[in-house]
């Protein structure tokens, strides 16, 4: 049986190259990058004006005493850095900005991705794992197609200008600064292909370690009631310390980097000291030259040393596009190229044909199971924990698909029917509903967000829900706090029915709906529920067989497989499994 990779599992080699990020992020973007391109080299340029002015300064200006070239120079400086700040600004405004857009349509997209991948993908990886999918590892990209190649393009063209102009001043220095830059690049390169790893193993420890953390805030009353605060914190200071460890790899190859430039630099300063003093001794070399030299010298030798701080921020960028580009590959729910067929009107039959079912190749929890659900019937399963009976659901819910045999909705094989055109007839109710922060009137309208007042009101009386919310001050406006804590089990129960019956489906799916209520809360949601399977196709899962004797059939599941079918009165006539589990629970 096929598995799907997950991030965290993924042991693939990087796939994202420079060419690979040129073709994809850069060059659909290339009239605005050419732009952002000819305005780099328009500021640097501009920023070559100031040495080459001081030259003119110190050689021509000052021993003629020439008033008029003085304010002429001035002139052209002030010029020059005006030029640089109005390029910096657009540079900003159109690669930043543009950046930050990319990384907002990325976000938008990954987001898309995950929430159309099948559900036996997030069984398997943790929530707060894919927030940093979605959320951090797509920001790199702004080193690509903003500051970064900013630095990168600007700082290649500046390096290369000032290179010539050294050559044209003394060819000679030149090549003595040229030597130590050039140990230099090669000591960055092999430090970088070093490095690169080492940010792709960050990007899922990080991970990791922030869906442990969501995990933690999530259950906090959990960790609290069992007192396991210290507990927590030892596992999260453990994950710091992974992440600890990782910087600290990333730290020693960019310090090596750092001080080998720092050591380099140093000699061929010092060098340039000997060299242009003896040239100057000698009257080879004039003062504004040495000047000039050095100035030039120092935008050339800028932009290298940037490089280390350039090649870490788009190793880690192209490392985090790494994950992002593993999950985008990752197959969708709808990429089956068998999925063809679109529901428009349904009646409901629900039908299952020798269905068999495996989390794990070779153990089956479902077997060979086969029953029919009538359009507008009530099925109730029913078993030990677990039989298989949530797997049953999970199927007709189509969030899992067979092994082997079919599920058909009015004689149509669900293999082959786009799941969205399916689950816009389908309502799930669960026994642990998942609410949204928010208010009542925003959470029962969640399937349906255009619907009108009527419709609404229409549910909330159906579902009993102003039994509870008349009681509020700000009635369907109350915030009931992340997860609906601020409700109580049954309040959130009936909420959640109210939600399924504004989403008028034709299929009902109750999972063990009323199975952790007190008594009261039980009967008024019992009655939601009468009301919400009225001529509506309905799966149960029933904990307390005492809310389904009036279900139009009972499948008894035992180890995946249907040992008895019927309804209540003619099982409990039988004296069979269903008589010995209900005539339990009726003594308890």
């Amino acid at each position: 049986m096929q598995h799907l990779a997950t991030p965290e599992s993924s042991t693939s080699k990087p796939k994202v190259s420079i060419g690979h990020a040129f073709k994809t992020i850069i060059w659909p973007r290339r009239k605005l990058v050419f732009i952002g391109l000819i305005l780099i080299v328009i500021r640097s340029l501009a920023g070559l004006v100031l040495p080459w002015q001081s030259k003119l300064l110190l050689d021509e200006v000052v021993p003629q005493k020439d008033d008029v070239a003085l304010y002429t120079l001035i002139g052209v400086v002030i010029a020059a850095i005006t030029l640089q700040a109005g390029t910096s600004f657009l540079l900003t405004r159109i690669l930043s900005v543009q950046a930050q857009y990319l990384i907002r349509e990325l976000r938008v997209q990954v987001q898309k991705k995950v929430l159309a991948l099948p559900i036996r993908f997030f069984d398997n990886t943790k929530s707060g794992a894919l927030v940093s999918r979605i959320m951090s590892d797509v920001e790199g990209v702004r080193n690509l197609i903003g500051t970064g190649l900013v630095q990168l393009v600007g700082g290649t063209f500046t390096a290369i200008v000032s290179l010539v102009l050294l050559i044209k001043i003394n060819p000679w220095m030149t090549l003595f600064v040229f030597v130590p830059l050039s140990v230099f690049a090669y000591i960055a390169l092999r430090a970088f292909k070093y490095i690169r790893p080492i940010f792709r193993k960050r990007a899922k420890i990080n991970a990791e370690v922030k869906g442990r953390l969501t995990e933690t805030l999530a259950g906090v009353r959990v960790i609290k009631a069992f007192n396991a605060e210290e507990q927590e914190t030892k596992i999260f200071e453990a994950g710091a310390d992974k992440i600890y460890d990782n910087v600290k790899k990333s730290l020693t190859a960019t310090a090596l980097i750092t001080s080998s430039s720092t050591f380099l630099i140093g000699v061929a300063t010092t060098g340039i000291m000997g060299i242009g003093g003896y040239y100057m001794m000698q009257d080879q070399m004039t003062t504004g030259d040495f000047l000039f030299f050095t100035l030039v010298l120092g935008f050339m030798i800028a932009p290298i040393v940037q490089m280390s701080n350039i090649g870490s921020q788009l190793t880690e960028a192209l490392a985090g596009l790494d994950k992002t580009e593993e999950l985008m590959n990752l197959a969708t729910e709808d990429d089956d190229s068998n999925r063809t067929e679109i529901l428009e009107m349904i009646k409901g039959t629900l039908t299952f044909k020798e269905v068999s079912f495996a989390y794990e190749t070779g153990k089956n929890v479902v077997h060979n199971i086969s029953f029919e659900a009538p359009a507008g019937s009530v099925t109730a399963l029913v078993g030990s924990s677990g039989s298989g009976k949530s797997t049953i659901a999970g199927l007709s819910a189509t969030f899992l698909n067979p092994l082997s045999g079919q599920v058909t909705i009015d004689d149509m094989d669900l293999s082959q029917v786009k799941l969205s055109s399916y689950r816009k007839h389908l309502g799930v109710v669960l026994q642990d509903e998942f609410l949204f922060e928010g208010t009542i009137r925003d959470n029962i309208m969640f399937p349906r967000p255009n619907a009108t007042e009527a419709e609404l009101q229409k549910a909330i009386t159906a579902a009993y829900v102003h039994e509870f919310t008349d009681r509020f001050e700000k009635g369907l406006d109350t915030l009931i706090g992340e997860r609906g804590v601020k409700l109580s089990g049954g309040q959130r129960q009936r909420l959640a029915i109210a939600r399924a019956i504004l989403a008028n489906p034709k299929i009902v799916i109750l999972d063990e709906a009323t199975s952790n209520l007190d008594t009261e809360s039980e009967a008024l949601i019992q009655k939601s529920l009468n009301e919400l399977v009225k001529d509506r196709t309905t799966i149960v899962i029933a904990h307390r067989l005492s809310t389904i004797k009036k279900a139009d059939q009972i499948l008894v599941i035992e180890a995946g497989r249907i040992v008895e079918r019927g309804t209540h009165d003619t099982l409990i006539a039988e004296k069979g499994r269903y008589y010995d589990l209900y005539t339990y629970q009726a003594k308890i």
